[in-house]
């Protein structure tokens, strides 16, 4: 079964609230580099109608970095170590997911950095122009397909 493309709920700056089936996200693309046999980086906080995420964090990383690698989301100043298979990482859980949304809605920009599998680093930036109103926009959506 496929499930159809997601609907904008709303957009703002560099950041779009979208709907798809049960679940809600606000989204953003990278501001950096794009690779040509890779989809653009990208971050989302997911909310889940009655489901169990209430703004979890993912980022799809430009590269998949070295197995063993740290990976970490910097939003301003402010260091949150993710959880990561592959080129995706994920918050740690509802403590630190409720910690970087407000961080999100304080801070100017965000990355996402990890080491390659050659040593190198990975970094993934993103603007947060918008993403107040993105992360609202999303919670709101997903709370109204509770009631459906």
């Amino acid at each position: 079964m496929m499930l159809a493309a997601p609907a904008i709920v709303a957009a703002d700056g560099q950041w779009a609230a979208l709907a798809q089936g049960r679940t809600c996200e606000a989204a953003a693309k990278s501001v950096g580099v794009v690779y040509k046999d890779r989809p653009p980086a990208r971050a989302s906080l997911s909310f889940d109608a009655g489901g169990p995420r209430h703004g979890q964090f993912a980022a799809r990383l430009s590269r998949v970095p070295r197995t063993d690698a740290a990976v970490m989301l910097y939003i301003g100043a402010q260091p949150f170590l993710l959880m990561a298979r592959g080129d995706m990482a994920w918050s740690r859980g509802p403590r630190q997911e409720q910690a970087i949304i407000v961080a999100m809605r304080i801070s100017g920009g965000m990355r996402v950095e990890a080491r390659s599998p050659g040593g190198g680093r990975i970094v993934d930036r993103y603007s947060l122009d918008g993403a107040p109103l993105a992360i609202d926009a999303a919670a709101a959506c997903a709370a109204a397909l509770v009631n459906r």
